[in-house]
């Protein structure tokens, strides 16, 4: 709507400012400020401000809302899988004389062709691979199998109709490879040296056990916590009804695209030759301002805010891992916005145990695989 304001030394700026807080409005992102050539007092502004309001909603009722809890208890079994895991993480390979098989790391050139056409990534000198793994393509891995040092194959090979590469996908090709060396694994033993190289100095079998314990319940503790969360705040965004501003979808777009954008720049990629697209983030964007609303909402209807003490005991606990913690946490507390990571993650605590407390919870024991997102 078109606002008039007196004033000859107002900007439009200033005078929208003025008249949203004099109708006590909540503007949503940027407003679009156009000034009116129309005025028709001296020493007025006139200007036409187009712009969103925070929408007005009612929090949906949890009390239906099912929420099903990982459970899990750390023994012996998980430990002693983990230690295999470790042990696989430091395997070293010896070279045999025998063919390949499943578990090999085998050194190979090759070269494919489609239709007896070469074709980008179809070829290389001295790739290694380990069998079993399925980094490679499962018709490339079949072919292998068996085969000796020095030995050549050629065999075909059919792209998946999904595959990454294009030009190749859903085609056959025919590879010719050769084995230039076949190493089988040695695993490390569990010994006074293994337990040294996990950082156990006095190489204590029992000690390096109980360190491990500790770690995996700590990993298996985190990893619950983020599945109840993603459940809390799913359950949030499903019982709610609430019209997003599009002003602030976009603008949540925007910060996740600068997001992703420094992150490929810090791996080393160039963005000005890879555009990225505003829809791949819509989803994302829409649900985090939808709980953006949400939990704002429920800071004022339920009293969920970080609390000053929680805030320190998040700080006290990351200041632990330095080695002068109260010097971190002064550094902290020196600018007020260092804390907000902190405050956000108390925030979402709060708003965990309080959606916890209202919904049906239901305790679900699960593996260790199945937690840690491996296949049993």
């Amino acid at each position: 709507q078109p606002i008039e304001h007196p004033g000859k030394y107002h900007g439009h700026q200033k005078a929208f400012e003025d008249a949203v807080r004099e109708k006590n409005l909540r503007v949503a992102g940027h407003p679009r400020i156009e000034p009116k050539q129309d005025a028709t007092e001296a020493g007025k502004l006139a200007f036409s401000a187009t712009f969103e309001i925070y929408p007005e909603f009612k929090l949906g009722d949890l009390s239906s809302a099912r929420i099903e809890r990982p459970t899990l208890t750390v023994g012996d079994a998980e430990v002693e899988h983990t230690l295999e895991i470790l042990r696989k993480q430091r395997v070293q390979y010896a070279e045999v004389a025998r063919a390949a098989q499943p578990g090999d790391r085998v050194t190979v050139d090759f070269a494919g062709n489609i239709d007896g056409n070469e074709f980008a990534g179809g070829k290389a000198s001295n790739a290694t691979l380990v069998l079993g793994e399925g980094r490679m393509l499962p018709d490339f891995e079949a072919g292998l199998n068996g085969i000796g040092p020095g030995e050549s194959r050629t065999f075909p090979v059919s792209f998946p109709a999904d595959y990454g590469a294009k030009e190749v996908a859903g085609k056959n090709a025919t590879f010719e490879v050769t084995v230039k060396k076949v190493e089988e694994p040695k695993l490390p033993e569990l010994d006074a040296e293994f337990a040294r190289s996990l950082g156990v100095a006095d190489g204590d079998l029992a000690k390096m056990r109980a360190e491990v314990k500790a770690n995996v319940e700590r990993e298996v503790k985190k990893r619950i916590e983020g599945e109840i969360k993603q459940k809390v705040m799913q359950a949030l965004i499903d019982s709610t009804q609430i019209e997003l501003p599009k002003s602030l979808v976009e603008i949540e777009i925007q910060r996740l695209q600068q997001q992703a954008r420094a992150d490929l720049e810090s791996r080393g990629v160039k963005m000005d030759q890879i555009p990225l697209n505003p829809e791949v983030f819509e989803v994302q964007a829409k649900r985090r301002v939808a709980l953006g609303l949400i939990i704002g909402e429920m800071v004022k209807e339920h009293g969920v805010a970080a609390t000053p003490a929680q805030v320190r005991s998040l700080v006290d606990d990351f200041a632990q891992t330095y080695e002068q913690p109260s010097e971190v946490v002064k550094w902290f507390y020196s600018e007020a916005k260092r804390l907000a990571e902190f405050e956000g993650l108390a925030l979402e605590s709060n708003v965990v145990k309080w959606v916890l407390g209202n919904a049906k919870v239901e305790d679900r024991a699960v593996t260790f695989d199945e937690l840690m997102g491996k296949a049993a």
